[in-house]
């Protein structure tokens, strides 16, 4: 049996810990990673040969977290982890984004990453550990891997930068940044801020890599350490003259294509045409080679795009490099939802929805963390006719859930707190045409259906996608990237933000070799371009509507003290189920006593309220109240004078005249108006009508006189009591 091996280097003060040898030997790599107390295990199994006819390379990343990590058992029926989580879809395509360019062109073997949270401290996620583990566990295997990479969180709390913050730091910091690299460059951003700088994102890039560096160099000794070699990689072989017969007949329609502005639609058929006429030109030469002959077809168009844009500053829509497609907005377009906007550049399109709900509506969010909820929730569609093809409809893929997940973040640090505006809010995209970031066409749309719901935000909110091409010294940077040049380009680098600083980012790099400056210069001209499409938005809303929509539910707030939620809510939630059924609207009563209440009409909410004062309020002695008779006895009449608080009206108070009998006096259900006079310690309350009449003025001594006379009785009865007892 082999001895385990393992690495520990120092990251953020805490030990980083690389395990290899101990668990699940029989994959073909597997690494546990240690970071505190929360542990991460890394398997790969890649299969031996690739499947015959095969032209991609299937690679799976999963990423799952053991609930028994964090000492819970699942909820639900079966008790067993189910379905992933939008957490561990997100989490899967943190790993996957910088792994999956790592491996050699050519290698097509179908491969499996695992990775699995065994222990959690719920203080350190496991997301960024897992991506180590999964770069470590390829690097010890025999796996063809151009890496290692390593990923880090990036914090700044207080203007100090932090390396793999805690979930309470995190609440503390203006960013949260993902960053994975390798040792000499980095390959995938993502993350949010508070409206930071271009500079501070460059400063947070930096620190971030120079964790990477320790991350990659630990795994590149560990893969000494274990000594196994990798698999050759076979390349597909390629007939005499194939090659330059393919660039005779494709290269001069293809380079006049790059040249020749088009739309979308109309390039997909021409460069189909080009496809096939060469395929067709070639098949009897080479027959069953129609996949290479695509492939080599492929990187010539992907080389005639690229050199038109570094010799030329000329792009596929004839734009030069800096250039932001024609853009238009409009707001108010769905008359039933709360708050709408169809935003258009270019050939994406998105239609978007903002909902006002209430506290009830908020996501509970379940997994190894303490269960919290999310009230402001962002959801992505994107139609299979939004590039004109068919296809499957059905839940959201890791794409939707990804792209969501980034407009939602770019959005909602400017999205105002529960005190300021307390509705839950919902933003549904709906991509209707997409030719290049729909993510930011989201970000745009969700910002102006905001403000068109009346949401207070401060400012509104927009992003631009960047593209890259770069050939040895010669590098182009591209503003507001089509789909082509993001296929075929080096980098996708999506900024969104505020005139005042960026929101969200999401960057993916292809190629090695991306420097700081670069990015400086790609981040310069995202702000220039951001700044451009605020203006247009601001053209369409400047400022948040002032009202909510009238189909929205209004939302009133009360406070009661806390003492009295009880009653307010009743034994077994009695109260409160009457008053939502009587009143037609929502009520929700949060722990400090605040109570919400939601109603589209008017007249609900304002039943809700008053009753809710009713069902808070304090008897006050002294005060009249219009009671009802809600039980007789021989010595008097019970009363409600509030929902739920009752009070004695004894005989000698009913009438100024003496009453023989209650029940000729008053019935059940009779409304009569009452005086508070006492309230014992213990609650119990003494009314008058008697008080309220001509010539009970001296109804209040009279009771006082009686208390006084039936306290003197309870006495010398006590004290006669004692007597014959001694």
């Amino acid at each position: 049996m082999s001895t385990p091996k393992t690495i520990e280097v120092n990251l953020g003060g805490k030990p980083f810990l690389f395990e290899t040898g101990r668990l699940a030997k029989q994959a073909h790599g597997s690494v546990m990673v240690r970071y505190a107390d929360t542990m991460v295990l890394a398997t790969v199994v890649s299969a031996y040969e690739a499947k015959e006819g095969q032209d991609f390379f299937p690679l799976q990343v999963e990423y799952r977290e053991k609930t028994a990590a964090a000492g819970k058992i699942p909820g639900g029926f079966f008790k067993r982890e189910g379905r992933p989580t939008e957490k561990e879809i997100l989490s899967s395509r943190l790993i996957d984004r910088p792994i999956r360019p790592m491996f050699p062109d050519g290698y097509q073997n179908e491969t499996q990453i695992l990775v699995t949270v065994y222990s959690s401290d719920q203080e350190h996620d496991g997301d960024v550990l897992g991506a180590c583990a999964a770069s470590a566990a390829l690097m010890v295997s025999d796996v063809p891997f151009d890496g290692p990479i390593a990923e880090v969180r990036v914090g700044r709390i207080d203007g100090k930068y932090v390396i793999n913050p805690t979930f309470s730091e995190l609440e503390k910091s203006d960013m949260d940044v993902t960053v994975a690299g390798t040792a000499s460059s980095i390959v995938m951003v993502e993350g949010e801020s508070s409206e930071i700088s271009e500079a501070d994102m460059l400063e947070a890039l930096r620190v971030g890599h120079e964790a990477i560096r320790t991350l990659c160099q630990a795994q590149i000794e560990l893969a000494k350490m274990v000594g196994r070699a990798k698999r050759p990689v076979t390349q597909k072989e390629i007939p005499a003259g194939l090659k330059e017969r393919v660039r005779e007949l494709a290269w001069d329609r293809l380079k006049k294509l790059s040249r020749t502005t088009m739309a979308k639609e109309e390039r997909s058929e021409a460069t189909h045409a080009v496809y096939d006429d060469v395929t067709n030109a070639l098949n009897e030469q080479y027959p069953e080679k129609v996949d290479l002959i695509h492939e080599l077809l492929h990187a010539l168009e992907s080389d005639a795009m690229r050199s038109t844009i570094l010799e030329e500053s000329l792009r596929l829509d004839g734009r030069n490099l800096t250039t932001i497609r024609p853009i238009t907005c409009e707001i108010g377009l769905l008359p039933r939802t709360h708050g709408s906007a169809l935003f258009t550049r270019g050939e994406t399109q998105s239609l978007t929805s903002a909902t006002l709900g209430t506290k009830m509506d908020e996501q509970i969010l379940e997994g190894l963390f303490p269960d919290t909820t999310k009230r402001f929730m962002l959801h992505y569609n994107f139609p299979p006719f939004s590039v004109g093809e068919t296809g499957r409809v059905g839940s959201p893929g890791r794409r939707e859930i990804g792209h969501g997940n980034l407009a939602e973040r770019s959005l909602k640090r400017l999205i105002p707190s529960e005190t300021e505006f307390s509705y839950t809010i919902r933003v549904v995209s709906d991509i209707l045409e997409s030719n290049g970031s729909s993510s930011m066409a989201t970000v745009c749309a969700g910002s102006l259906a905001l403000f068109d719901a009346g949401v207070p935000m401060p400012r509104p909110v927009a992003g631009i996608a960047m593209g890259l091409v770069k050939e040895g010294d010669r590098v182009a940077i591209l503003s507001d990237i089509l789909g082509n040049e993001d296929h075929l380009g080096d980098m996708d680098f999506k900024v969104a933000g505020t005139t005042e600083g960026i929101t969200a980012f999401q960057m993916d790099i292809k190629i090695q070799g991306i420097s700081f400056e670069i990015l400086q210069r790609a981040l310069a001209q995202a702000k220039e371009g951001r700044m451009h499409i605020l203006g247009i938005m601001a053209n369409a809303i400047a400022k948040p509507r002032e009202e909510v929509s009238r189909f929205a539910p209004r939302l009133e707030m009360v406070k009661i003290p806390v003492d009295m939620i009880g009653s307010l809510i009743g034994p077994g939630g009695k109260n409160i189920r009457r008053l939502v059924k009587e009143s037609g609207a929502e009520i929700n009563v949060e722990d400090d006593g605040t109570v919400t209440v939601a109603a589209v009409e008017k007249e609900s909410a304002e039943k809700a309220l008053r009753e809710i004062r009713l069902l808070a309020e304090v008897p006050e002695i002294g005060k009249t109240y219009h009671a009802r008779v809600v039980k007789t006895t021989e010595f008097g009449a019970f009363v409600e004078i509030l929902p739920g608080r009752e009070g004695l009206v004894h005989v000698s108070q009913l009438d100024v005249n003496r009453v023989e009998r209650v029940d000729d006096f008053v019935k059940v259900g009779d409304m009569i108006d009452v005086k508070l006079m006492h309230v014992d310690p213990d609650g119990k309350m003494s009314l008058s009508r008697k008080a309220l009449l001509p010539g009970g003025e001296n109804a209040h001594e009279e009771m006082q006189r009686s208390r006084e006379r039936k306290r003197d009785d309870r006495h010398k009865d006590k004290g006669g009591h004692n007597r014959s007892h001694h």
